[in-house]
């Protein structure tokens, strides 16, 4: 009898690698279902995008408002349509041209209510160390003396009602899993046989013993190290890039895993060659991907960074941040950080730190925690554990060289110190940096943003423009954002503080008693403006930054009566003069055209391909708004009719052209104007085809009189306007032509050249 012969295939069958022209992210909840989301697909496809990239889509705690929340790897969640509803977008994406990619989580699950939605944690809990899932989470049971703590209850457990009822324990409205045998018992013998202890939700700073995402019980760290629990917790996402459904994934906070290259080598083999991959990876400014990671780049914080920069007058930061030192008393911007990291470590991650103190022994206990305040970056990696010379310099100075030696030592010679190491020092980066001393030192706001250096928040043009070079090099595929779920204030808020970096006097006058907070209130008031429902909006945000920056009050510790005044600093009715909105107007757009036109995949948020006034979360994570009507009305012909109607304009010309002429993005070559205000433009070509230029510090042009017969040179032939753009015309150009004539009616231009 013949064997069956395996097929063989050809090369047309093959998937082609998948680089996205540009994404759109959509925010899905209870309320904007995945059939909300196929509702919107005929006008996402109209504005330009090649791909939909959906926030997570697993099962998540009942009326999760994110998704980052996940109870069960193998099904899609039923509150956003189940498996059909996705499955039915994915087909409504693709007959309009679009892709999808997801927001994956593999770093944690969450620990929800009710407990048994995450059957994980509850057959853990149940079975205790001898179960199959034990090898899912990472749970210090010797710490625990044998038992988990579940920090779950309002008070002491003495305060709290714990009762048996049947097969489980009820508290409240929570349940959890009773040890077999254990039923009958007295309440002290019940609760010392359980494989778990339930805590005050106090104890979890100081005796949690399981590994947690940042400072948040709620979330359970996932060891997807383990090939089994890989394989697991990726089935049902593997199985929608194997069916064709999904075409990209967004890796969420990579840095929380214990070897994150390893996980994302096995997922490119798993995935395939085709899939799209971008991490959630927050580089310092002089920090670089990690070359043998097999994905296409970041989720775009770098780029954020170096957008918002080359829109900081770096004069004025200076002065502002002098101001806000005299008017406030704070520290500078490395006093700030350091302090926040010692606070954080040693308070909030105080659980984090015993366990790497018991791994390291009491003689290095001391270096253990100097290494982790002093390292510069988030974190160090499995295959280049090395700590940066800085850190461990700066590390030797409290803690002793020999000691800082002995940790080194042991970070290259233990591989399970090293991954724990590493995990806290990326959740000690953020919770410190991004949710506690961005809050406490804001000079400039617009400066305070994931990814962002506080202390030098201005970027040269060459310096964008050596970034940008080294992107298309390197990493043409990488993803570039410039507002997320996650930023603290959207692109077009930023771009209305940073103009304050221009006119430092507008900090002048301010008043109250606690000055940090009447500074932020002035400055978050700007930038918001007189956008819809201000006044309500600006107090739940400035109520955030209070808690976070840990001054006066905090989420832990609260103090009512000083929360009380927060909402007295929230002025009505505050907006920029307009000479600076003017300034505004030119960073909002040419930060737009920018983030469009640069190397990598640029990703529009929710909402933001127009006007987009949004604070920290949950005020950017709103239901999103499409201007169908006013994009219907610009496609017939219409002018834009101000600033979010420009922005519109710009955005879909840009985008369409991304998807129509993806020829055109490749490669990066910087122009230089000539002039008494050269360093007003910032212009560069790709393709060569090209050509893309913006104004910069557009109110200290203006100050000084405008262009002034400042010219740009242009690369051989004859170049046109890009139709759409706001304020293009039938002009075209060849060799040079002068700014003020190139950009009459708008700070940004986008020119093609001719085909012969």
């Amino acid at each position: 009898m013949s064997q069956p012969q395996p097929s063989i295939q050809s090369e047309s069958d093959v998937p082609k690698p998948v680089t996205p022209a540009s994404t759109y992210r959509l925010q899905l909840r209870p309320e904007f279902p995945f059939s909300a989301a196929e509702a919107a697909v005929p006008y996402l496809a109209s504005l330009g995008v090649s791909h939909l990239h959906l926030s997570p889509v697993l099962e998540a705690v009942p009326g999760s408002a994110h998704g980052y929340d996940v109870t069960d790897h193998t099904a899609v969640r039923a509150e956003l349509g189940g498996e059909p509803g996705l499955r039915a977008l994915g087909r409504a994406a693709r007959a309009h041209g679009l892709g999808l990619v997801l927001d994956i989580v593999p770093n944690h699950m969450a620990v929800p209510t009710p407990l048994r939605l995450n059957r994980p944690l509850w057959e853990v809990l149940r079975d205790g160390p001898d179960s199959p899932f034990a090898r899912w989470f990472d749970i210090d049971w010797e710490a625990g003396g044998g038992q988990v703590l579940l920090p779950v209850l309002a008070g002491p457990p003495g305060t709290c009602a714990l009762e048996a009822d049947g097969e489980v324990l009820r508290y409240g409205e929570q349940e959890f899993p009773l040890r077999e045998g254990t039923a009958g018992l007295e309440p002290t013998a019940l609760l010392a046989a359980q494989w778990y202890r339930p805590a005050w939700w106090r104890e979890a700073r100081t005796s949690l013993n399981y590994r947690r995402f940042f400072t948040i019980s709620e979330l359970i760290g996932v060891r997807v190290e383990d090939p089994e629990v890989f394989t697991a917790t990726h089935a049902k996402v593997l199985e929608l890039v194997r069916d064709g459904v999904v075409e990209g994934l967004r890796i969420d906070h990579v840095d929380g895993l214990a070897d994150p290259g390893e996980y994302l080598r096995r997922l490119r083999a798993a995935a395939g060659p085709h899939c799209w991959v971008v991490v959630e990876k927050i580089l310092a400014r002089q920090e670089r991907l990690p070359p043998a990671w097999p994905v296409a780049g970041t989720t775009g914080y770098d780029a954020l960074h170096r957008v918002d920069g080359v829109f900081t007058d770096p004069e004025g930061a200076v002065e502002l941040a002098a101001k806000y030192g005299r008017f406030t008393g704070l520290p500078d911007w490395e006093g700030t950080a350091s302090t926040c990291a010692r606070e954080v470590l040693t308070g909030d991650l105080a659980a984090e730190l015993a366990a790497l103190e018991r791994q390291a022994g009491p003689e290095l206990a001391e270096a253990v925690r100097e290494l982790l305040i002093a390292y510069p970056v988030y974190r160090p990696y499995p295959d280049a554990p090395e700590p940066a010379p800085q850190a461990l310099e700066r590390a030797a100075s409290p803690a002793g060289p020999a000691a800082v030696a002995g940790v080194r030592e042991l970070l290259l010679r233990d591989p399970a110190f090293a991954a724990r190491f590493a995990q806290t020092s990326a959740a000690l980066r953020a919770k410190s940096l991004e949710d506690r001393a961005f809050y406490r030192y804001g000079p400039l706001l617009s400066a305070t943003e994931v990814g962002g250096d506080p202390g030098q928040p201005a970027v040269s043009a060459d310096g964008f423009h050596a970034y940008c070079a080294a992107l298309a090099r390197d990493w043409p595929g990488s993803g570039t954002v410039l507002s997320t779920h996650d930023t603290k204030r959207s692109a077009d808020v930023r771009a209305r503080i940073s103009v304050l970096s221009q006119a430092p006097e507008l900090m002048d006058g301010l008043a109250g008693p606690d000055p940090q907070l009447a500074w932020t209130a002035r400055q978050t008031a700007l930038g918001l403006g007189e956008a819809p429902e201000a006044v309500p909006r600006l107090a739940q945000a400035l109520l955030k930054a209070v808690r976070e920056a840990g001054l006066h009050t905090s989420w832990t510790d609260r103090d009512e009566a000083y929360e009380a005044t927060v909402p007295g600093y929230a002025p009505a009715g505050l907006d920029l003069p307009p000479d600076l909105a003017e300034a505004a107007r030119a960073n909002l757009l040419g930060m737009a055209l920018l983030h469009l036109a640069m190397p990598g995949v640029p990703e529009v948020y929710q909402g933001a391909e127009t006007e987009y006034r949004a604070l920290v979360d949950p005020d950017n994570r709103r239901p999103a708004r499409f201007p169908v009507e006013a994009l219907a009305r610009l496609d017939a012909g219409g002018l834009p009719d101000g600033p979010a109607q420009e922005k519109l304009a710009l955005t879909a010309a840009v985008l369409r052209l991304r998807r129509g002429r993806p020829e055109l993005f490749d490669g990066y070559a910087p122009l230089t104007a000539r002039g008494p205000a050269a360093e007003h433009c910032l212009a560069f070509t790709r393709a060569p085809g090209l050509l893309v230029v913006v104004t910069r510090l557009s109110h200290r042009l203006a100050a000084a009189g405008g262009w002034r017969g400042t010219a740009l040179p242009l690369p051989p032939g004859r170049w046109a306007p890009l139709a759409g753009m706001p304020g293009a015309r039938g002009t075209s150009y060849e060799s040079g032509a002068e700014l003020a004539e190139l950009l009459p009616d708008a700070p940004v231009g986008v020119l093609l050249r001719d085909t012969p």
